[in-house]
């Protein structure tokens, strides 16, 4: 098994991961979402603003996670403006529970390293909070959302 960072190759693959990952997390599969999950993927890696590490075993992408990194007006609290979400975290049921999500977060956070990024956020799925948790990520009440209809 070895990890690597995505390449444009990659992204009919990474549709499918993103697929299966919004299953795990509850999501219904009630539209076709995969031009626009190409579209997404083409966009951000083209314009440096998604890096997505893999974990390959035999050719085969058995767990992913990225950072898509967005900029924010400049804060007392923050050194950077530049901050970055953790996304599309998903690992094949058979290779869960053997540390991979913990060495990709690793991974992630030296890429922000690398990018002068020193403050990562993300939206934790139940599945997944107990690994954010340990890692270090802490809970926090400050976002809202607000649905546009």
């Amino acid at each position: 098994m070895h990890y690597r960072q995505a390449t444009m190759e990659d992204i009919e693959q990474l549709c499918e991961l993103r697929k299966k990952q919004l299953i795990d997390e509850g999501g219904v599969a009630n539209r076709l979402i995969d031009d626009e999950l190409r579209q997404f993927f083409t966009s951000k890696m083209q314009d440096h603003d998604l890096i997505q590490i893999l974990l390959e075993d035999e050719g085969r992408i058995v767990a992913c996670g990225a950072l898509v990194f967005y900029e924010f007006p400049p804060s007392f609290s923050s050194g950077s403006s530049i901050k970055g979400y953790v996304t599309n975290m998903y690992t094949e049921p058979n290779y869960r529970k053997r540390g991979i999500a913990t060495t990709l977060l690793e991974k992630l956070v030296e890429v922000a390293k690398a990018r002068q990024v020193n403050q990562l956020w993300l939206g934790a799925s139940e599945l997944g909070k107990p690994v954010y948790k340990k890692f270090g990520f802490q809970e926090s009440d400050v976002w809202m959302d607000y649905i546009i209809e």
